[in-house]
Parts: C-alpha cells; sequence; structure tokens
C-alpha cells in the first residue's frame, strides 16, 4: 500500500504551474453527509444518504464520502491553492475506474499497460497483494508526479502493470452509537469488495490490485515504452 513517509524530503513546489487532477484545492470541503442505516435483518444495515444519488456509489454499489467542487479554469481543471497530501475523493475515484492519468485526468495505457509509482520502501513487490490507491500516470507525466508529488520522491519505484484489477477501498464502518449513526469501525489497511463491512462503509479512496507488472526505473520505463513504440 502507498503510504506517506514522515521524515521523508519530498520535491513538492508549492507554486508550480502544474498541479495533479487528484490533488484536492482549497474549498473543497466534505459535503453534508445525513447519513442513514437501512436495517436489512438477521443485524445487518446499509449505509445509505438521506437524499442519495446514483454518482454517490461506486461501480461495485459501495457509498462514497461526499466532497464539494471549486471552481475550474477555461479547460475543465480545478483551481485553488493545492492542499498537497490530500486527494479529492470523486476524481481519485474516477482516474481508479476508469484508468487515467493522475496528472492531467487524460488516457494512462500504453502499449504495455499501465504504470504506477510509489514511493521508496512503501510497497513491497514481494509481498502479495500488490497495492496501490495511486492512480497511475501516463508516460508524458511520469516524471511530473514523481517530482511534485508528496509521497514520492524524483526516483520512486516504478510498476509496469499488464493487470491491475479492482481491489476494494480505503473507508471507515459507520453504524449505530448511542442512537446516533456515527463510525464506528477505522480498518487499517484497505477493505476488499465482498468484505462483509463493506454495506457499512463510507468510501474515501479506490484501491487496486497490482497483477502482472514489472519493476522498473524511470529511466528504464521510458527505455521500454520507446521501444515498444
Amino acid at each position: 500500500m502507498t503510504t506517506a513517509r514522515p521524515t521523508r524530503k519530498t520535491t513538492v513546489r508549492p507554486d508550480s504551474p502544474l498541479i495533479p487532477f487528484v490533488i484536492q484545492r482549497e474549498g473543497e470541503e466534505a459535503a453534508p453527509d445525513n447519513l442513514r442505516l437501512t436495517p436489512l435483518g438477521s443485524g445487518r444495515y446499509r449505509l445509505s444518504y438521506a437524499d442519495e444519488d446514483p454518482r454517490d456509489r461506486d461501480l461495485r454499489g459501495v457509498l462514497w464520502a461526499r466532497c464539494g467542487f471549486g471552481p475550474v479554469d477555461d479547460q475543465g481543471r480545478p483551481t485553488g491553492r493545492p492542499q498537497w497530501r490530500m486527494m479529492h475523493p470523486l476524481r481519485q475515484r474516477g482516474c481508479m475506474q476508469m484508468l487515467r492519468c493522475q496528472v492531467c485526468a487524460g488516457p494512462a495505457r500504453t502499449p504495455l499497460g499501465w504504470t504506477f509509482l510509489a514511493g521508496p520502501s512503501t510497497v513491497d513487490p514481494n509481498n502479495e497483494p500488490v497495492l496501490t490507491n495511486q492512480p497511475p500516470v501516463c508516460p508524458k507525466h511520469a516524471r511530473t508526479a514523481a517530482e511534485l508529488c508528496p509521497h514520492l520522491t524524483a526516483e520512486p519505484m516504478v510498476f509496469l502493470a499488464r493487470s491491475a484489477p479492482l481491489y476494494g477501498v480505503i473507508g471507515v464502518g459507520y453504524g449505530v452509537r448511542d442512537g446516533n449513526v456515527q463510525v464506528v469501525e477505522r480498518p487499517t489497511g484497505p477493505i476488499p469488495y465482498g468484505h462483509p463491512l463493506m454495506p457499512t462503509v463510507l468510501a474515501s479512496q479506490m484501491v487496486r490490485r497490482l497483477g502482472v507488472f514489472r519493476l522498473l526505473t524511470l529511466g528504464e520505463l521510458f527505455t521500454a515504452l520507446e521501444d515498444a513504440s
């Protein structure tokens, strides 16, 4: 799983003119949740919004945290001061579902598969399953992502994956406590689709499993893509 290392120096430049599409912006705050739990019988519940919209759930039917959208520029890209260590939950979900670049939101697929980046020592490629909550990057923005993302370094781990199926989500579990609908479980890792907790989960990030992949450096990635073109 890709996680931040608080003691590691990063290459983030707050005044950078290019800000990854998935980064949350100032003013994009959590929307009112008005959550409720519907009994399903046998002590089971289903979490929902009182005014739920089909867009509130992902392709697997999991409920997602609501978050506001700030203004966009004339090209439809988000504006506002970046909140560098936060990904907008719905933009992250969109890029992960469609396997689009986290920087430009354009297609990320290459003739050799998809490129996923991870910080040094944040993912063990020998420990199954290999999971990531970082959307892929296109070849044009692979180096840009490495330079800008606070979870990465200029020389990140590069996973060139031929398969990256959906695995699950990062989120919290809700229940009834003291008569109120509130968080009752905070899983320490991703929750796989099909898990018994999923009907009461409010998701904030989507996770994919890296299946068949090659572990490369950025230089090796660009060489491999050039040879394949």
